[in-house]
Protein backbone atom coordinates (compact mmCIF):
# COMPACT_ATOMS: atom_id res chain seq x y z
CA UNK A 1 0.00 0.00 0.00
CA UNK A 2 1.15 3.77 -1.09
CA UNK A 3 0.31 5.42 2.54
CA UNK A 4 -0.07 9.07 0.34
CA UNK A 5 -3.23 10.13 0.07
CA UNK A 6 -4.61 7.05 2.96
CA UNK A 7 -6.90 7.53 5.42
CA UNK A 8 -6.33 5.86 8.75
CA UNK A 9 -7.72 5.48 12.32
CA UNK A 10 -5.22 4.71 15.23
CA UNK A 11 -6.49 3.70 18.45
CA UNK A 12 -4.86 5.07 21.78
CA UNK A 13 -3.42 7.61 19.58
CA UNK A 14 -2.64 10.45 22.33
CA UNK A 15 0.26 8.40 24.01
CA UNK A 16 3.17 6.01 23.74
CA UNK A 17 3.25 3.48 20.39
CA UNK A 18 -0.19 5.07 19.22
CA UNK A 19 1.41 8.43 19.18
CA UNK A 20 4.49 7.40 17.20
CA UNK A 21 2.14 5.18 14.80
CA UNK A 22 -0.03 8.25 14.25
CA UNK A 23 2.91 10.78 13.56
CA UNK A 24 4.72 7.96 11.51
CA UNK A 25 1.92 7.32 9.09
CA UNK A 26 1.69 11.04 8.79
CA UNK A 27 5.28 11.28 7.20
CA UNK A 28 4.02 8.89 4.82
CA UNK A 29 1.26 11.09 3.83
CA UNK A 30 -1.73 9.80 5.31
CA UNK A 31 -4.13 11.22 7.68
CA UNK A 32 -4.76 9.66 10.81
CA UNK A 33 -7.95 9.87 12.92
CA UNK A 34 -6.43 9.70 16.38
CA UNK A 35 -8.63 8.10 18.91
CA UNK A 36 -8.09 8.37 23.13
CA UNK A 37 -10.27 9.42 26.00
CA UNK A 38 -8.11 12.39 26.92
CA UNK A 39 -9.01 15.79 24.35
CA UNK A 40 -5.89 17.38 25.93
CA UNK A 41 -3.44 15.36 25.21
CA UNK A 42 -4.85 14.50 21.65
CA UNK A 43 -5.17 18.42 20.66
CA UNK A 44 -1.15 18.48 21.79
CA UNK A 45 -0.70 15.71 19.24
CA UNK A 46 -2.97 17.92 16.65
CA UNK A 47 -0.28 21.06 18.03
CA UNK A 48 2.86 18.77 17.15
CA UNK A 49 1.44 16.45 14.66
CA UNK A 50 -0.78 19.07 12.55
CA UNK A 51 -3.50 19.21 9.96
CA UNK A 52 -3.30 15.58 8.90
CA UNK A 53 -4.30 14.30 12.99
CA UNK A 54 -7.46 14.22 13.65
CA UNK A 55 -8.60 14.32 17.02
CA UNK A 56 -11.39 12.31 18.24
CA UNK A 57 -12.32 12.25 22.07
CA UNK A 58 -13.53 8.26 22.49
CA UNK A 59 -13.83 5.61 24.88
CA UNK A 60 -13.49 2.37 22.56
CA UNK A 61 -15.50 0.40 25.67
CA UNK A 62 -18.54 2.77 24.25
CA UNK A 63 -20.09 0.38 22.02
CA UNK A 64 -23.04 2.78 20.71
CA UNK A 65 -20.33 5.83 20.65
CA UNK A 66 -18.12 4.27 18.32
CA UNK A 67 -21.07 3.49 15.79
CA UNK A 68 -22.27 7.03 15.94
CA UNK A 69 -18.73 8.32 15.10
CA UNK A 70 -18.00 6.07 12.53
CA UNK A 71 -22.04 6.71 10.96
CA UNK A 72 -21.07 10.34 11.13
CA UNK A 73 -17.67 10.38 10.13
CA UNK A 74 -17.89 7.31 7.36
CA UNK A 75 -19.77 6.00 4.38
CA UNK A 76 -19.34 3.43 1.40
CA UNK A 77 -17.19 5.90 -0.89
CA UNK A 78 -15.26 7.23 2.34
CA UNK A 79 -13.95 4.45 4.29
CA UNK A 80 -10.61 4.17 6.64
CA UNK A 81 -7.73 2.00 4.20
CA UNK A 82 -6.00 1.19 7.72
CA UNK A 83 -7.63 0.84 11.06
CA UNK A 84 -4.95 0.13 14.00
CA UNK A 85 -6.35 -1.11 17.04
CA UNK A 86 -3.79 -0.02 19.62
CA UNK A 87 -5.77 0.85 22.85
CA UNK A 88 -4.98 -0.87 25.73
CA UNK A 89 -4.07 -1.31 29.27
CA UNK A 90 -2.51 -3.79 31.75
CA UNK A 91 -2.78 -4.01 35.82
CA UNK A 92 -0.41 -6.15 37.58
CA UNK A 93 -1.11 -8.48 40.76
CA UNK A 94 -1.47 -12.31 41.53
CA UNK A 95 -5.20 -14.07 40.21
CA UNK A 96 -6.61 -13.30 43.68
CA UNK A 97 -5.48 -10.01 44.10
CA UNK A 98 -7.10 -8.71 40.93
CA UNK A 99 -10.43 -6.78 41.67
CA UNK A 100 -13.19 -7.65 39.13
CA UNK A 101 -12.84 -3.87 38.04
CA UNK A 102 -9.24 -4.34 37.01
CA UNK A 103 -10.44 -7.77 34.90
CA UNK A 104 -13.15 -5.89 33.13
CA UNK A 105 -11.26 -2.26 32.63
CA UNK A 106 -8.71 -4.90 30.50
CA UNK A 107 -10.74 -7.18 28.64
CA UNK A 108 -13.39 -4.66 27.93
CA UNK A 109 -10.41 -2.39 26.75
CA UNK A 110 -7.97 -4.91 25.01
CA UNK A 111 -10.65 -7.24 23.48
CA UNK A 112 -13.92 -5.83 23.63
CA UNK A 113 -12.83 -2.36 22.42
CA UNK A 114 -11.54 -4.03 19.60
CA UNK A 115 -14.48 -5.80 18.42
CA UNK A 116 -16.57 -2.79 18.41
CA UNK A 117 -14.46 -0.63 16.42
CA UNK A 118 -13.53 -3.24 13.59
CA UNK A 119 -17.19 -4.36 13.75
CA UNK A 120 -17.70 -1.01 12.42
CA UNK A 121 -15.16 -0.42 10.35
CA UNK A 122 -15.25 -3.97 7.74
CA UNK A 123 -18.04 -3.11 6.25
CA UNK A 124 -16.67 -0.11 4.88
CA UNK A 125 -13.90 -1.63 3.79
CA UNK A 126 -15.74 -4.79 2.04
CA UNK A 127 -17.11 -1.66 0.32
CA UNK A 128 -14.11 -0.27 -0.88
CA UNK A 129 -12.08 -1.19 -4.24
CA UNK A 130 -8.58 -0.69 -2.59
CA UNK A 131 -6.97 -3.46 -0.61
CA UNK A 132 -7.30 -2.41 3.00
CA UNK A 133 -5.51 -3.29 6.20
CA UNK A 134 -6.24 -4.09 9.89
CA UNK A 135 -3.08 -4.17 12.35
CA UNK A 136 -4.10 -4.90 15.85
CA UNK A 137 -1.55 -4.66 18.34
CA UNK A 138 -1.42 -7.73 20.92
CA UNK A 139 1.63 -8.38 22.67
CA UNK A 140 4.02 -11.22 23.82
CA UNK A 141 1.60 -11.65 26.18
CA UNK A 142 -0.84 -13.10 24.12
CA UNK A 143 1.24 -15.83 23.00
CA UNK A 144 2.94 -16.76 26.45
CA UNK A 145 1.17 -17.01 29.77
CA UNK A 146 3.33 -15.27 33.08
CA UNK A 147 2.41 -15.06 36.95
CA UNK A 148 1.27 -11.51 37.88
CA UNK A 149 -0.48 -10.68 34.11
CA UNK A 150 -3.01 -13.38 34.21
CA UNK A 151 -5.91 -11.02 32.96
CA UNK A 152 -3.96 -9.00 30.54
CA UNK A 153 -2.73 -12.64 29.19
CA UNK A 154 -6.36 -13.51 29.09
CA UNK A 155 -7.13 -10.11 26.77
CA UNK A 156 -4.13 -10.31 24.69
CA UNK A 157 -4.94 -13.71 23.91
CA UNK A 158 -8.09 -12.83 22.86
CA UNK A 159 -6.86 -10.39 20.56
CA UNK A 160 -4.44 -12.93 18.83
CA UNK A 161 -7.37 -15.47 18.59
CA UNK A 162 -9.87 -12.96 17.01
CA UNK A 163 -6.94 -11.60 15.00
CA UNK A 164 -6.32 -15.19 13.20
CA UNK A 165 -9.85 -15.89 12.63
CA UNK A 166 -10.60 -11.94 11.07
CA UNK A 167 -7.31 -12.54 8.76
CA UNK A 168 -9.07 -16.31 7.54
CA UNK A 169 -12.55 -14.66 7.18
CA UNK A 170 -11.36 -11.18 5.31
CA UNK A 171 -8.85 -12.34 3.48
CA UNK A 172 -10.82 -12.67 0.23
CA UNK A 173 -12.47 -9.65 0.62
CA UNK A 174 -9.26 -7.68 -0.15
CA UNK A 175 -8.63 -7.06 3.79
CA UNK A 176 -5.54 -7.79 5.26
CA UNK A 177 -5.04 -8.58 8.94
CA UNK A 178 -1.73 -8.33 10.68
CA UNK A 179 -1.69 -9.21 14.28
CA UNK A 180 1.71 -7.64 15.93
CA UNK A 181 3.01 -9.23 18.90
CA UNK A 182 5.43 -6.90 20.83
CA UNK A 183 7.66 -7.30 23.83
CA UNK A 184 8.49 -4.66 26.35
CA UNK A 185 8.21 -1.23 24.56
CA UNK A 186 9.75 1.95 26.46
CA UNK A 187 6.70 3.78 27.34
CA UNK A 188 4.22 4.67 30.43
CA UNK A 189 2.64 0.73 30.27
CA UNK A 190 5.15 0.36 33.10
CA UNK A 191 4.26 2.80 35.84
CA UNK A 192 2.37 0.31 37.71
CA UNK A 193 5.08 -2.18 37.72
CA UNK A 194 7.46 -2.80 40.44
CA UNK A 195 10.02 -2.01 37.99
CA UNK A 196 9.48 0.47 34.99
CA UNK A 197 10.87 1.33 31.60
CA UNK A 198 14.23 1.26 30.52
CA UNK A 199 16.32 2.19 27.51
CA UNK A 200 16.97 -1.49 26.93
CA UNK A 201 12.95 -1.44 25.85
CA UNK A 202 12.05 -1.25 22.43
CA UNK A 203 11.80 2.24 21.37
CA UNK A 204 8.00 3.04 19.97
CA UNK A 205 9.65 4.80 16.74
CA UNK A 206 11.10 1.90 16.09
CA UNK A 207 7.58 0.06 16.86
CA UNK A 208 6.17 2.31 14.22
CA UNK A 209 8.93 1.67 11.20
CA UNK A 210 7.52 -1.83 11.47
CA UNK A 211 3.88 -0.60 11.58
CA UNK A 212 4.91 1.09 8.46
CA UNK A 213 6.75 -1.67 6.81
CA UNK A 214 4.03 -4.31 7.02
CA UNK A 215 1.66 -1.70 5.53
CA UNK A 216 3.82 -0.91 2.40
CA UNK A 217 4.02 -4.57 1.39
CA UNK A 218 2.48 -5.43 -2.22
CA UNK A 219 -1.33 -5.96 -2.12
CA UNK A 220 -0.99 -9.44 -2.60
CA UNK A 221 2.17 -9.96 0.21
CA UNK A 222 0.33 -10.75 3.47
CA UNK A 223 2.22 -10.86 7.21
CA UNK A 224 -0.33 -12.01 9.60
CA UNK A 225 1.42 -12.07 12.50
CA UNK A 226 4.75 -10.32 13.62
CA UNK A 227 6.79 -10.88 17.15
CA UNK A 228 9.11 -8.01 17.93
CA UNK A 229 11.58 -8.25 21.39
CA UNK A 230 14.32 -6.51 22.53
CA UNK A 231 17.67 -8.51 21.79
CA UNK A 232 18.73 -7.31 25.28
CA UNK A 233 15.69 -7.07 27.74
CA UNK A 234 18.05 -6.48 30.59
CA UNK A 235 17.48 -3.17 32.45
CA UNK A 236 20.91 -1.59 31.51
CA UNK A 237 22.47 -1.57 35.63
CA UNK A 238 21.42 -5.26 35.73
CA UNK A 239 23.88 -6.26 32.97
Amino acid sequence: MNLQGKTAIVTGASSGIGAAFSQALITKGATVYGLARSEDKLQRIRDEFGSSFIPVKMDITNHKAIESWVDKTFSGDQSPDVLVNNAGLGYFGNVDELSVEEWDTMINTNLSGTFYLTRQIVPLMKEYDPVCHIINIASIAGKLGNPQISGYNASKFGVSGFSEALFKELRYDGIKVTCLYPGSIATNFFDNAERGAHSNMMQPEDMATVLTNVLETPDNFLISDMTMRPLNPKRPEDE
